[in-house]
């Protein structure tokens, strides 16, 4: 992560609460404080670094290493400072519950959609203050135009859609975010991530999605990209180009980031419930009871 005090406070509360035990993150090059703040918490290892993290593989080649390391034969959750994992009954059910059902199941991996949340608004203009809940603040979501196929390579389903898709890449849908991800993993020194967490070798591994027969657990990662710092965010990737594959498609999004622009429509969904996503079938219970 890079400065991210703002959604710091919440990303940890949020993960202790779930039954994280202990994290492990990369700071690279903070300067608003993140890596001080991290420092002090008695339950992060933190690694620091300046070095290019597009050299690194968008960070991929850090995280490996330390998965590598420390990771092996353990249940790891690996997610991104802007993303908030949940899935059916994760109020009362933790992760240590979630993983010891997933151990019975002789189940390796577990799949989360990444929903992207945004508020009623020109995005720069929400309130939002840093340890509260950013759901208060971003509260709607795209419901129903998701769409998926096989990925040619990798093998697993690859789903795209969602309010930038709709936003921004409209005539481009190919180029739009890939949604994704298998971010909990029982780990082996083995495996590997490939593309962020949206691919992971060996391929059995993301084989984690059934949108035909729900016969699969899955959850969502609730994407809060979207919370009011984001101009000031998409200019310094202009200026850093580090973050995102392809600058020269991702440029104008990111222009338009700092535009300050309204995400919401008519057909939002507002986001009040796990129970919701299900039904809606953003997330699917399957056989976790």
């Amino acid at each position: 992560m890079r400065n991210e005090m703002l959604r710091l406070p919440y990303f940890l509360k949020h993960y202790r609460a779930l039954g994280v035990d202990h994290f492990l993150i990369v700071d690279n090059g903070s300067d608003d404080g993140t890596a001080e703040f991290l420092a002090a918490q008695a339950d992060v290892s933190l690694w620091t670094t300046k070095h290019s993290y597009r050299l690194a593989r968008f960070g991929v080649d850090w995280l490996g290493w330390l998965q590598a390391k420390h990771g092996h034969n353990r249940w790891c959750l690996t997610v991104d400072a802007d993303e908030l994992l949940i899935y059916p009954d994760y109020q009362s059910r933790d992760l240590k519950a979630l993983t010891a059902w997933l151990d019975q199941q002789n189940l390796t991996s577990f799949g989360a959609l990444l929903l992207d949340l945004y508020p009623k608004g020109p995005l720069g203009d929400a309130n939002y203050l840093s340890g509260g809940d950013p759901t208060k603040t971003l509260c709607w979501y795209d419901a129903d135009n998701y769409r998926h196929k096989y990925h040619p390579y990798y093998g697993n389903l690859w789903i795209q859609g969602g309010v930038r898709d709709r936003m921004f890449f409209a005539a481009e849908p190919d180029r739009a975010p890939t949604l994704n991800k298998t971010p909990l993993v029982r780990w082996n020194r083995r495996f590997a991530y490939v593309s962020s967490t949206h691919q992971i070798l060996p391929r059995h591994l993301h084989d984690v999605f059934d949108f035909e027969g729900e016969s699969k657990t899955s959850g969502v990662l609730l994407y809060t990209k979207f919370l009011p710092n984001i101009g000031a965010k998409s200019s310094e990737e202009l200026e850093r180009k580090q973050h995102f594959e392809n600058s020269i498609h991702y440029t104008d999004y990111y222009r338009q980031m700092i535009e300050n622009p309204t995400l919401w429509y008519d057909g939002s969904s507002s986001y009040s419930s796990d129970q919701k996503l299900v039904e809606q079938g953003l997330m699917s219970k399957g056989s976790w009871v």
